[in-house]
């Protein structure tokens, strides 16, 4: 069975809920750097860089795990998602952060004023966007809602061109999907041109640079971080 990203994510959105809470689905594998090994690294390692607690998770998933995880680390984080389903889920989750969650499109302006957040966390959302959305109205929009000095974190499926494949995680059936790859060296220079630099490798110790890792599909991964002007 084959879906277009939309509706795949409204008809999985319980499942993809329980994946997420149980960080099934995070275990990194062949990872380019040591420190890296599931989401909770990258969550620890964008507010260790962000200049201020405000953040935004674009593109927060069923169930909004992250801005919830993040509330509770005092932090003030507000989620959007396309899809409806995933952000009602979200709220009656977890109802002290309803207010913070919101139905948005990433292929559109976001409903935020400039440097509104001192961090952006955009995991693995473009794959399911047209390259020119993403370089002509994404990127921009991810960028102009950060403050000065402040951190996106990208995520997102590197390769060329468009794949299809099965996906077994979502019960006897296996699911047809289908994803836009992306040149992680393309994305980068167009955040470049947006007055953003890549925050740099510091070693074993700290995650910088363009690192990479393998999902359980398995399909390859890039993650960085750039920092605003």
């Amino acid at each position: 069975m084959k879906f277009e990203s939309l509706d795949f994510y409204r008809e999985y959105t319980l499942r993809n809920s329980e994946l997420s809470y149980e960080f099934s689905h995070s275990v990194y594998t062949d990872c380019s750097h040591p420190g890296l090994r599931y989401d909770m690294d990258l969550l620890r390692r964008v507010t260790e860089l962000a200049p201020g607690t405000r953040g935004l998770d674009a593109g927060c998933g069923a169930g909004a795990r992250d801005v919830h995880l993040l509330h509770t680390w005092g932090f003030d984080v507000s989620g959007i998602d396309a899809v409806d389903e995933n952000i009602i889920l979200g709220q009656k989750l977890h109802p002290e952060i309803a207010d913070k969650l919101e139905v948005a499109d990433l292929g559109k302006p976001l409903p935020f004023d400039d440097a509104t957040f001192d961090f952006v966390m955009c995991n693995a959302v473009i794959q399911h966007l047209p390259t020119e959305t993403t370089e002509r109205i994404t990127l921009p929009e991810l960028t102009r809602v950060l403050t000065p000095d402040g951190v996106l974190q990208l995520m997102f499926k590197i390769g060329s061109g468009v794949v299809t494949i099965l996906d077994r995680t979502y019960g006897f059936d296996s699911v047809e999907r289908t994803f836009q790859l992306y040149d992680e060296h393309m994305i980068l220079k167009v955040l470049e041109d947006l007055g953003c630099s890549l925050v740099p490798s510091a070693g074993r110790h700290e995650l910088g640079g363009l690192l990479y890792f393998n999902d359980a599909k398995p399909m390859r991964y890039c993650v960085f971080w750039v920092r605003t002007g």
